[in-house]
């Protein structure tokens, strides 16, 4: 090959000198697709959710080794819904089967203290514009047939029933009360509110019923408060992944529990008063034992002896008390010895209040702090001894702690566990359930009939934490915000030839905090949140079509961080990470959205709600489950689609995308000239050059700030020189091309888990999946199911690879075999083409919305397509390097990526910045 001998990118510029003009221009309504029929495959179709076009015509059903791209995110399909009556209707009524006509979407635990209210709601901010109908395809009696996915949450409230009426203005405003979920697709009827009836639980679920019907007008339909407490807990301990956990000296662990070893347990329900239940399966229990001296008792002798207004501030009182002003210990008995004979150390308490006996004070004599301190410790304790006592009793190992007494609070759970451990001399242990209060609430909701909750699995569920911040007012910091068109894209660069044009540095303002001016919220390590039981428990996202994907080689041994966040070093470098880039993003954000005041306000909001999450989470790792690197992303990523910032990076993925298009045809032909080693070789140095461009790095912003696009490539290449930080380039070849002459088997299908727009996919992916496709393999292309960064969709990549084929015969006939252009769907339809004799090229969605992927919830597509497959190949940092780098798989598996972050190549591959990841394992 002529000229620079690293790779054939670099040539390509000198040929294109006559699309200049054309790139640079950035002609907006150059339409992406031409019209010689190369639309995409359900074009026709689009609509958004509110207009639903029913009734799809019937298809043949695909052969056992083909797979139908969906454009949809995979969301909650509750009910089982079909169609009902004629399926050629415009808009034909959906029916829910398994979700009754005539009842509310909301359950209630009203307590002697506190309301608990879950309530479910459907999935909002779907895009009006969207291409395509979100929709999910049924294979049935050889038919195929669409109707919209009901997407829902379940959302977790508490009142204090003093205030009884603040909770019926929130169900009165939100309409709860009239199950107004979107009668459209539920029935053809408009729900009947005079016959509405509600699920509620607790004690006041007898005392309020007639204030419910006097001013919601529903019916209170009573549940069995034990029955409700076991189902939910029952519910939450099998679905939900890092539910429990154990607390011991401030030390916060959580404990995945097996569903085939969760019985017998003990559930201690600690409320005003406390319950023991031993539970010994679903809807199998028995209540065998309890105490009246429970929350009840701590708030109310509380309330008389410190004044105190709540029960939160009467727990943070306790965070500042000293009990050994009034407790009587074992060291004030035995002149501060331990009386080590019976294992009692000195600082044990020997009675409760026992020193204001003689200390002749007057209640006013002593701070509130201690005497909340050791009322709350005297209560923990009784509550720990009584329920290991019950558990010595039947046998049990595991006691499962919960109820609003709790919430949370760290010494409370010291004090429970240090009880049980203590008495049980290390054999039982206490654990706490992260949705403490609401388990008869959550028990009452699984009541309404055919509900089908109790079916969902771990996958199945994915807990999200908005803040609910509102996002209108407020003064708006930082610099002006430029026009993002006038920052060059890398390509354009590339085109040019390394002109001395480098994208503007974005500068905050002195005096403020680095974060584009907004305030980080100060937080007190030893004091109580008041927030903290709505940033601890989030909203259960209900999605059924996500499956654990089929080729891991152990699903119960697979942990996708690489990262370990538990320590506080990493925590903190990841932490500074982000919030350095914070400006970065709320920039291009806001300029996603036109850059208007609106968007302004909701990405000051944005940034405030972000950081105030890094601040609760280096304050407490723990507080939303267990933290990785994936966790986190996925939570900025989740904050900015809260503030209806959907796609942060549209206008550059879009323009990258145009102009890596234009180059494209004349590497294929570079490759094309090469034999088949040279050119193995070239493909993967091309993978691994283009992930170089990754808006989600610090170093990749750094280095487009500071230098030419060209320059970076360059630099790119030239960390190209073998041997690599990790390289099996060398056993990858001899799979692909066999030795001493034994050519092997092509691989039958390949999953090819694509990372970034632009160069990354266009001149990187779409190459290497081109060779497969040439070698006889089928190609599955992975994307995400939402933006995140400048990471490429499932939605976007079909328009990507619908222009490729313009140019590539191989690219046209397999994209045609896949079922991605229109004219092989026309032709299927009417059954007049014969199967295609090449093999098909096929884009599906992973199911997340991060730069990173947890392989135990992917997409049910993405587990169907993967029955198939004996290839897995991870791109990208994210999902090669952050997660699934010791990930192993029942096939073989290809992991490409350049490090561009200073922590991972110190950490994972001990290798610099820039160094190269080409991990290449055979079927485990």
């Amino acid at each position: 090959m002529a000229g620079l001998t690293g790779h054939p990118v670099l040539e390509i510029g000198d040929k294109f000198e006559e699309l200049q003009n054309n790139i640079i221009n950035n002609n907006k309504n150059k339409e992406v697709i031409d019209k010689a029929g190369l639309v995409l495959k359900g074009e026709e179709n689009s609509n958004n959710n509110n207009n639903n076009q029913g009734g799809e015509r019937d298809m043949a059903p695909p052969t056992s080794n083909s797979l139908h791209r969906s454009g949809s995110r995979p969301q909650l399909d509750l009910s089982k819904a079909a169609i009902q009556g004629n399926s050629e209707e415009r808009d034909p009524t959906i029916l829910l089967p398994n979700q009754s006509d005539d009842i509310s979407h909301f359950a209630l635990d009203i307590g002697g203290s506190l309301i608990k209210l879950v309530y479910f709601s459907r999935h909002e901010g779907q895009s009006i514009d969207d291409k395509r109908k979100r929709t999910v395809k049924e294979i049935s009696n050889g038919s195929r047939r669409s109707y919209p996915i009901l997407g829902g949450r379940l959302h977790f409230v508490k009142f204090e029933t003093s205030k009884l009426n603040e909770c019926l203005d929130f169900i009165s405003s939100k309409q709860l009360h009239n199950g107004r979920i979107d009668s459209h697709y539920w029935n053809s009827e408009s729900p009947n509110k005079e016959n509405a009836v509600i699920k509620a639980t607790g004690g006041g679920a007898y005392k309020f019923a007639d204030l419910f019907k006097e001013r919601l007008g529903v019916s209170i339909d009573k549940e069995d408060e034990m029955d409700c407490l076991v189902a939910g807990a029952n519910f939450l301990l099998k679905a939900i992944r890092h539910e429990a956990f154990t607390h011991m000296e401030g030390h916060k662990e959580f404990v995945q529990i097996d569903h085939n070893d969760l019985f017998p347990y003990l559930l201690v329900n600690v409320g005003s008063g406390v319950s023991m239940i031993k539970v010994d399966g679903d809807g199998k229990f028995q209540r065998v034992s309890g105490t009246n001296v429970g929350g009840g008792t701590y708030w109310g002798l509380g309330r008389l002896l410190t004044k105190c207004n709540s029960f939160d501030e009467l727990l943070e009182l306790s965070q500042r008390g000293d009990n050994r002003t009034i407790d009587m210990l074992v060291g004030d008995i035995y002149g501060g010895m331990d009386y080590s004979k019976i294992g009692l150390s000195a600082s044990t308490i020997a009675s409760s209040f026992g020193k204001a006996i003689s200390d002749k004070k007057e209640l006013e004599d002593h701070r509130p702090e201690d005497i909340s301190l050791s009322l709350l410790r005297m209560i923990s304790y009784n509550i720990g001894q009584i329920s290991y006592l019950n558990a010595l009793r039947f046998g049990l190992k595991r006691i499962f702690f919960g109820g609003f007494f709790i919430r949370g609070h760290a010494y409370t759970m010291d004090t429970i566990s240090f009880a049980v451990h203590f008495w049980s001399q290390g054999q039982a242990q206490a654990m706490f359930l992260r949705h403490e209060g609401f388990l008869g609430a959550l028990g009452a909701f699984m009541s309404y009939e055919k509900l089908g909750l109790d079916d969902l699995m771990v996958h199945q569920l994915v807990e999200r934490f908005p803040m609910g911040a509102p996002y209108t007012g407020g003064k708006i910091h930082g610099p002006p915000l430029g026009n993002l068109n006038e920052k060059i894209s890398w390509m354009e660069k590339f085109v040019l030839k390394g002109t001395e044009i480098t994208a503007p540095v974005p500068m905050a303002p002195p005096g403020t905090t680095g974060l584009g001016g907004f305030e980080v919220p100060s937080s007190k390590g030893g004091t109580l949140r008041s927030d903290a039981s709505a940033l601890n428990v989030g909203v259960l996202h209900l999605v059924p079509t996500l499956e654990v994907f089929p080729l891991l080689a152990n699903p119960k041994m697979y942990e996708p961080n690489t990262i370990d966040l538990s320590d506080h070093c990493e925590l903190e470098y990841w932490f500074t990470v982000l919030s350095e880039h914070l400006p970065d993003l709320v920039d291009k954000a806001v300029a996603s959205e036109g850059g208007t005041d609106d968007a302004k306000r909701r990405g000051d909001a944005f940034a405030r709600a972000f950081s105030a999450h890094l601040a609760r989470l280096m304050e407490e790792p723990a507080a939303y489950g267990k933290l990785g690197l994936a966790n986190l992303l996925e939570l900025r990523e989740e904050c900015l689609r809260e503030f209806q910032f959907l796609d942060a990076y549209r206008s550059i993925k879009q323009r990258e995308n145009e102009v890596s298009l234009a180059v494209l045809p004349d590497l294929l032909m570079e490759l094309d000239r090469m034999d088949e080693e040279a050119r193995l070789l070239t493909l993967i140095e091309g993978v691994l050059a283009a992930n170089i461009f990754d808006w989600g790095s610090r170093a990749c912003v750094d280095l487009y700030h500071k230098g030419t696009i060209i320059d970076i490539y360059r630099m790119s290449r030239n960390k190209m020189q073998r041997p690599w930080r990790v390289d099996d380039f060398d056993l990858f070849r001899e799979r692909m091309l066999g030795s001493e002459g034994k050519k092997p088997r092509p691989h039958k299908r390949a999953l090819l888990f694509v990372d970034n727009s632009g160069a990354d996919v266009v001149l990187g992916m779409l190459p290497l999946a081109r060779e497969l496709l040439r070698r006889g393999t089928e190609v599955v292309l992975v994307a995400n199911s939402l933006p995140a960064l400048n990471d490429v969709t499932a939605m976007e990549l079909p328009d990507i690879v619908a222009e490729a084929a313009k140019h590539c015969d191989i690219l046209r006939r397999a994209a045609e075999a896949g079922g991605l252009l229109v004219d092989a769907m026309t032709n299927t339809l009417d059954g007049s083409k014969e199967n295609c004799s090449s093999v098909p090229l096929m884009v599906v969605e992973n199911g997340c919305g991060s730069p990173c992927i947890d392989l135990r919830q992917v997409s049910s597509e993405l587990a169907s397509a993967a029955k198939h497959a004996d290839l897995i190949i991870l791109e990208g940092m994210g999902r090669a390097l952050h997660t699934n780098f010791n990930a192993r798989f029942k096939c073989e598996a290809l992991k490409l990526a350049m490090v561009k972050n200073q922590r991972l190549a110190e950490k994972l591959i001990k290798g610099e910045i820039y160094d190269c990841v080409c991990r290449y394992e055979p079927a485990s």
